[in-house]
């Protein structure tokens, strides 16, 4: 078959099970209340976070010019990871250019063919292809079943161990059973990695996340997306000096990356210093969220996220399409987007939106998830 042929076989299978996917552009004026995007706190926005950005931007150009280890660093740089960690209780912090970067440079500098990766079964993509490409042998343990972890550690032998978690998870919105795992960690000196992705500004006393939760805890090395409650892009690695000194010297993402541009940088850093004096948005979004998942009659979010299984990835683009003719924007996760194969709208709460907008969109939801067979 040609290339052309397989192509088009391949679109057609997609199309057939109502998993064809394309981009979508917005535009900058729409009229549209955004339950989609990960703008958890609506940091993005915010006059001063826009403004430290053109400022960076206009200041020092609009890339970084080369990776981290050659030019690529900035002042700036420095400042974000001395705040990040001092905010999330870790040592030490290096930033890269997104938290998939992150995930690789973390996963793939720690472990090799010699290691064992422990992986929750939920775990995100870049966590799933950062252990593929590790080369370590895999075991992927149910979803936060604490004896599963433990029992795969013990038949780790002489082998340096990671396990892999999430803390709040992408697409259930539930949160890993970080203490215990972490004792099963430093009871096997093992490395517990969590990615606070979806937890930091969300989880956790002032939205530091659950990782701040657990102390010192050497053996637990946190990553994070800047994507997300910060309104920026990048992600980060935090953990020990001797930890951030092993990433800059051996992680082929970080090494050979052009370094994260200053204008995300500084608008990252304003984000992280109003998420610091405004501890009650993170309150607003549990609010929020528990209110929403109590009107789609839903578990409640462990953070931003809810999720709502839907009949069919028909039935769920279906339910998606008449949200946003009502003025709302969710999100629609089909396979191979969700650990189940359960399709589902994924609607993430925001606490920038102001109360009449917010009140419209659980009216608007609660109606079309209604009519397309997502309420019992």
């Amino acid at each position: 078959m040609s290339w052309d042929g397989w192509l088009a076989e391949q679109r057609e299978t997609r199309e057939r099970a109502g998993l064809q996917r394309a981009l979508r552009a917005r535009s900058v004026d729409e009229d549209v209340i955004d339950l989609a995007s990960n703008d958890y706190l609506g940091l993005s926005t915010h006059s001063e976070a826009r403004r430290a950005s053109a400022d960076a931007a206009l200041a020092w150009g609009a890339g970084s010019g080369a990776s981290r280890l050659v030019t690529g660093t900035t002042t700036a740089h420095g400042e974000l990871e001395a705040e990040l960690a001092d905010f999330t209780g870790r040592r030490s912090a290096l930033v890269m250019s997104s938290g998939y970067h992150a995930n690789l440079s973390a996963v793939t500098a720690l472990a090799d063919r010699d290691a064992l990766i422990v992986s929750d079964a939920h775990v995100h993509a870049s966590l799933i292809d950062a252990a593929r490409l590790s080369r370590a042998t895999i075991e992927v343990v149910p979803h936060n079943e604490v004896d599963a972890v433990r029992a795969a550690l013990d038949q780790a032998g002489r082998r340096r161990a990671l396990v892999l978690t999430e803390s709040v998870f992408s697409v259930l919105g539930d949160a890993a059973p970080l203490p215990e795992l972490a004792e099963i960690c430093a009871e096997r000196d093992a490395l517990l990695l969590v990615d606070e992705a979806h937890g930091l500004g969300v989880v956790g006393d002032g939205g530091r996340g659950l990782v701040a939760g657990l102390g010192e805890a050497p053996q637990v090395v946190m990553t994070a997306t800047l994507s997300k409650s910060l309104g920026a892009m990048g992600g980060a690695v935090l953990g020990s000096e001797a930890l951030i000194d092993h990433l800059v010297n051996r992680a082929r993402p970080f090494i050979f990356d052009t370094a994260l541009a200053p204008a995300p940088v500084a608008g990252a850093l304003a984000a992280l210093r109003l998420l610091r004096d405004r501890p009650e948005l993170p309150h607003r979004i549990h609010r929020r969220a528990s209110e929403l998942a109590d009107r789609l009659a839903v578990s409640r979010s462990a953070g931003a996220v809810l999720s709502v299984p839907m009949p069919s990835p028909q039935v769920a683009l279906a339910a998606q399409a008449a949200a946003l003719d009502a003025g709302v924007r969710v999100g629609c996760f089909r396979p191979p987007s969700v650990p189940d194969g359960v399709s589902r709208l994924r609607i993430t709460t925001q606490a920038g939106i102001p109360d009449d907008g917010w009140e419209h969109a659980v009216e608007a939801l609660t109606r079309v998830i209604e009519q397309h067979g997502g309420l019992p």
